[in-house]
């Protein structure tokens, strides 16, 4: 779905998290950067994704990473769902889908014959310099954590 790859500069963006607090990607210029895209806050395997990465949040603290989720949720289903899993990182609300088009993760999808647009789960690896490192579009909702630190 996305045409960015590997080597290209990762689009800068400046959205709401959960709380109203604006956050951008120059906010992690020197670190490194898991920012992960989602369907929808409080959905089964968007659960299990986020739960997989907040269990597993000291390994990513550890190799020098943070962690960003974005849905087009707003900033009270993102602040209900963060609280209700105690996830200790940001959750952006892109109700503007600014980021996930500047991501290039919406478009057409296909759930039980039918056909909508949403949100295509994927996740980019950034590096210090806002590189991106990794695409990764297969997740694996309980293993992602593993597909992202191999």
């Amino acid at each position: 779905m996305t045409t960015l790859k590997i080597g290209d500069k990762a689009p800068n963006f400046s959205v709401n998290n959960q709380d109203g607090n604006p956050i951008s990607l120059n906010d992690y210029k020197g670190k490194k950067l898991v920012l992960f895209f989602y369907p929808k806050a409080n959905t089964p395997g968007c659960t299990l994704e986020a739960c997989n990465l907040s269990d597993n949040y000291e390994r990513f603290v550890s190799q020098g990473y943070d962690v960003l989720g974005v849905s087009a949720d707003t900033e009270k289903k993102q602040s209900s769902f963060r609280d209700k899993f105690k996830f200790p990182y940001p959750l952006l609300a892109d109700v503007d889908k600014e980021v996930i088009n500047a991501y290039g993760v919406w478009g057409p999808k296909k759930f039980m014959g039918r056909e909508y647009d949403g949100i295509h789960r994927t996740t980019f690896v950034i590096d210090e310099n806002g590189v991106i490192e990794d695409v990764i579009t297969q997740v694996k909702t309980k293993d992602h954590t593993n597909q992202i630190l191999k």
